[in-house]
């Protein structure tokens, strides 16, 4: 497949209808808006599973987690991609030391995914500065948000994760309304503040029938490097307990440990920067049984 080079810029005169200033001809017919009612839910093309990894609230850790479980897809031998679906505040870029990178077009006009340790990704970030705020209104962000979800050629997947924004707003709502999703994960820290978002996000999954897979419990415990002292520093159990008041499966415990966030910070997750770690070992373990539970 010949790959051409970038023509397009989100810094020229957009329109709404496209936000990302991708050029139209020979692009794949639109998506024509609803006259009435919901969206059809459909799977996005060339992608067999697709799972939304979401938090409600912000500040939990939530696109480190989806990253790592991404990585620990590739590791077991699917073919994997992550989709990142902050317009405002993307991670992936960051997380898998792609900054600066810019996606290429297919010969159909479609964005091409940019590749790191195996794992093919795509996010807004690399269609605007790494400094540049996406300083739009809603209709922009929706289209952005289309042309991310359907304009994009993934070239054959086994599973799909997206990392969803904070909150249970109109990007959620789109990507569950219009995108068949296998199952969706909500991560949150033990903290009360943290957990009543969290109660939200997976009253949202039950509102609009996405397959709930369980909650991970993040920044559960820190362990002193000096002491090996543990400390529960946001709360012991309270995504296990919430987990058990509504019925939710129990994913798994990911400490709160200096090496995770010094991982992501550089651009290489703990998942490829210590394999053999026990950190590691749980996003394994929790990609191990997703993967079992929708049938990877």
């Amino acid at each position: 497949m010949r790959i051409k080079p970038r023509h397009f810029s989100t810094l020229q005169c957009l329109r709404h209808e496209n936000p990302l200033g991708l050029p139209r001809s020979g692009a794949p017919p639109q998506i024509l808006r609803m006259q009435r009612g919901l969206p059809t839910k459909r799977p996005l093309p060339s992608v067999r599973k697709t799972i939304a990894v979401s938090s409600a609230k912000g500040g939990v850790g939530k696109s480190t987690i989806a990253v790592n479980l991404a990585l620990a897809f590739a590791r077991l031998g699917h073919r994997t991609g992550i989709l990142d679906t902050d317009i405002f505040g993307p991670s992936i870029p960051t997380l898998l030391s792609l900054n600066g990178q810019e996606p290429r077009l297919s010969d159909g006009n479609q964005l091409l995914p940019i590749v790191n340790y195996g794992v093919k990704s795509m996010s807004m970030g690399y269609l605007v500065g790494e400094d540049k705020p996406v300083v739009w209104r809603g209709l922009m962000v929706m289209k952005a948000l289309q042309q991310l979800l359907w304009e994009v050629e993934w070239g054959g997947l086994d599973v799909l994760v997206m990392d969803l924004p904070p909150g249970t707003g109109d990007t959620q709502l789109t990507i569950t309304q219009q995108v068949v999703l296998d199952g969706a994960i909500v991560v949150s820290t033990p903290q009360d503040i943290a957990l009543k978002d969290a109660v939200k996000g997976v009253e949202m999954m039950r509102k609009v029938n996405v397959p709930l897979l369980g909650m991970v419990q993040n920044m559960s415990v820190f362990i002193c490097p000096k002491c090996n002292h543990s400390t529960h520093i946001f709360g012991s159990e309270g995504v296990t307990q919430t987990c058990s008041k509504h019925d939710v499966p129990f994913l798994g415990d990911i400490p709160l440990h200096a090496s995770i966030c010094d991982d992501a910070d550089r651009g290489k997750p703990t998942v490829v920067a210590e394999p053999g770690s026990g950190r590691a070992q749980t996003f394994m373990a929790i990609a191990e049984r997703i993967a079992g539970d929708i049938e990877l």
